[in-house]
């Protein structure tokens, strides 16, 4: 079963105005034990995203601070410019990063964690077709895909990837899930389908590690790539 950020987002969402004050901001971080809320138009529709590290430009560039001797990071020096700007800030649309990084709900789960990679975020604003707000996708969403039961994971694998994807016969294939590790044993009649029945196991959601004992009848390898 393919797992999408629908299957794991959250749908009641905390989410402010550009007009919000910081901190009525900052309430919502704090009474919604949450890193990040997205800003919003009228309409709903996603228009950025304000985070605690926004919030704490506010100290981080204090004046007082410089007075002290206090020099940010060289990485906040480098941006600088749009740093200070931010901690400046009074209101979520003074201090959002936009335009916001977001995912359709119809994304797998694969795609929503290297898109997070990719931005370095820890969230992302889930939104439908017309960009308004359908959820929030976090990184703590998608790791408690890990913590899915060793029987349904086996399940999965049996059902969806031996009995099903694999158009060829599987009876003779044991699956053995423990803690999220899969040991597939017994044989299959070729080399080739004994690989893809590995790399697809490897793709179902929860499975931390395979652990490859199969055996075939042929070995087809030879004529790969002819």
């Amino acid at each position: 079963m393919r797992i999408t950020v629908a299957d794991v987002m959250t749908t009641d969402v905390v989410s402010v105005t550009a007009p919000t004050p910081f901190k009525d901001i900052a309430e919502a971080l704090i009474e919604g034990g949450i890193s990040a809320v997205p800003v919003v138009d009228d309409d709903r529709r996603v228009i950025g995203m304000v985070s605690e590290a926004d919030l704490l430009r506010k100290e981080e560039f204090r004046e007082q601070f410089y007075r002290e001797g206090y020099r940010p990071p060289l990485r906040a020096r480098l941006r600088h410019p749009k740093m200070r700007h931010k901690a400046e800030g009074e209101t979520a649309g003074e201090l959002m990063t936009s335009p916001a990084i977001t995912v359709s709900p119809r994304a797998s789960a694969g795609a929503a964690a290297r898109l997070m990679d990719a931005h370095a975020v820890k969230r992302l604003a889930v939104v439908d077709e017309d960009r308004r707000l359908a959820g929030i996708v976090s990184r703590r969403d998608l790791v408690k895909l890990f913590v899915r039961g060793d029987a349904e994971v086996a399940a999965e694998i049996r059902e969806d990837v031996l009995d099903r994807a694999l158009w060829v016969d599987t009876g003779g294939v044991e699956v053995d899930v423990r803690q999220g590790v899969v040991t597939l044993s017994g044989w299959m009649d070729r080399k080739s389908e004994a690989a893809i029945a590995v790399r697809m196991t490897r793709r179902v959601n929860g499975v931390v590690d395979v652990v490859d004992k199969l055996t075939w009848k042929q070995d087809d390898s030879a004529w790969e790539g002819r």
